[in-house]
C-alpha cells in the first residue's frame, strides 16, 4: 500500500508562484508514474501533469509552459513547479501515483489565485 502526502498548496495572487509537493511511502520498489491532478467546485477532477519513470511527461494544454512537474526517486518524491498562477488554476490539487499497476491518491492540497 502506499501512503502519499502533499505540501505547498495556499494562497496566491494572479501571477505568482507556488510549488506543491508530494511524498510517497509505503511497500514498493519502483512508482511507474507520479502525477498531479485538480479539480475545481462543481468541476470533474482533470490531469494537471505526470512523470513516467522514464522521465517522458504530459501536461494538460491549460498549463504547458507555466508549471513544470519533476520527480526524485531517491526520495520517492514528486514536484509541480507552478508559475504564472492564474485564477482559473484555483482548485483542490491531488498527488496520484501508480505502482505496479494501482493508482494511489493523496488527500489534496488547496491552491486559490485570487485576482
Amino acid at each position: 500500500q502506499v501512503q502519499l502526502v502533499e505540501s505547498g498548496g495556499g494562497l496566491v495572487q494572479a501571477g505568482g508562484s507556488l510549488r506543491l509537493s508530494c511524498a510517497a511511502s509505503g511497500s514498493f520498489f519502483t512508482i511507474n508514474t507520479m502525477g498531479w491532478y485538480r479539480q475545481a467546485p462543481g468541476k470533474l477532477r482533470e490531469l494537471v501533469a505526470n512523470i513516467r519513470s522514464d522521465y517522458s511527461t504530459t501536461y494538460a494544454d491549460s498549463v504547458k509552459g507555466r508549471f513544470t512537474i519533476s520527480r526524485d526517486d531517491a526520495k520517492n518524491m514528486a514536484s509541480l513547479q507552478m508559475n504564472s498562477l492564474q485564477p482559473e488554476d484555483t482548485a483542490d490539487y491531488y498527488c496520484n501515483v501508480v505502482v505496479d499497476g494501482r493508482m494511489s491518491w493523496g488527500r489534496g492540497t488547496q491552491v486559490t489565485v485570487s485576482s
